[in-house]
């Protein structure tokens, strides 16, 4: 059986402030990366990002991250850089429509990461991701 690799979960959040006090002064995630509209959390060795989404349903339902329009719900698991290059590949001899194509995000930076993503038949959005460098997966 292959190691556990750790899910990644983003989900919707109305007030970013409240919800990173709620996990991680409460729950004792530490926090990882962050910009105006979303934080990265340590869940338990797991990755949930918080995004912020306007209460009133008017605002988007994505969120800015290193250029790419994001779904503010989203899910997946973080591979590693072999398993996610042959992912990649064969969803790419598939003919899949992408939301992301396979792309390297933040590169040179913290947190580089290679990143996907696309819709399952009910329309979930799930990220593919991996980290050339495993550790910098709760970076800041």
């Amino acid at each position: 059986m292959p190691e556990l690799q750790p899910f990644h979960l983003a989900i919707p959040v109305t007030d970013l402030a409240a919800a990173e006090t709620f996990y991680c002064s409460l729950l004792g995630c530490a926090k990882g990366r962050t910009a105006s509209r979303w934080t990265d959390l340590d869940f338990f060795g797991h990755q949930v990002t918080l995004h912020l989404v306007d209460e009133d349903g008017s605002g988007p339902d994505t969120n800015p991250v290193d250029g790419d329009a994001v779904p503010t719900r989203h899910f997946g698991v973080v591979l590693d850089m072999a398993a996610w290059r042959i992912l990649a590949d064969r969803l790419e001899q598939a003919g899949s429509k992408f939301l992301i194509s396979p792309r390297i995000r933040f590169q040179g930076e913290v947190g580089e990461q290679a990143t996907l993503f696309l819709l399952d038949p009910s329309q979930n959005a799930l990220e593919f991701k991996s980290f050339a460098d495993p550790t910098q997966l709760f970076a800041t």
